[in-house]
């Protein structure tokens, strides 16, 4: 799983979560296409309905664009407006259960921020 999927999220949003993270780190960048949907079902054991449904909300948010009979394709920019939509949905989403869970337990922030992670 990857930093941006939640559990308990439907496939498609764990499907784009894997996709967002190849963009956030660069593995896709701007004018790069994107694995055939039937490529990235095989990949991940998914259906392609589900993958296609996780491709089309790039295509929603302006991430990406489709050249008919070639494929998707990473738009100039995208990696920002990703970036800048995944902290929001990080700050809104899982930060406030997060800081909960870090409250629940009497962790120390301070303590966190400076540990190894293993």
């Amino acid at each position: 799983m990857t930093a941006l999927e939640h559990e308990d999220s439907p496939v498609y949003l764990k499907l784009r979560a894997i996709i967002a993270t190849a963009i956030l780190r660069g593995e896709y960048r701007a004018g790069d296409q994107l694995p055939s949907v039937r490529a990235f079902a095989a990949e991940h054991g998914a259906n392609p309905l589900t993958v296609a449904k996780a491709y089309q909300s790039f295509q929603d948010d302006g991430h990406v664009e489709v050249r008919r009979g070639v494929g998707m394709f990473v738009l100039p920019g995208a990696v920002e407006r990703l970036r800048t939509a995944e902290r929001e949905r990080f700050l809104t989403g899982m930060w406030p259960r997060v800081r909960d869970h870090i409250a629940l337990l009497g962790l120390d922030v301070n303590e966190l921020l400076g540990r190894e992670i293993a």
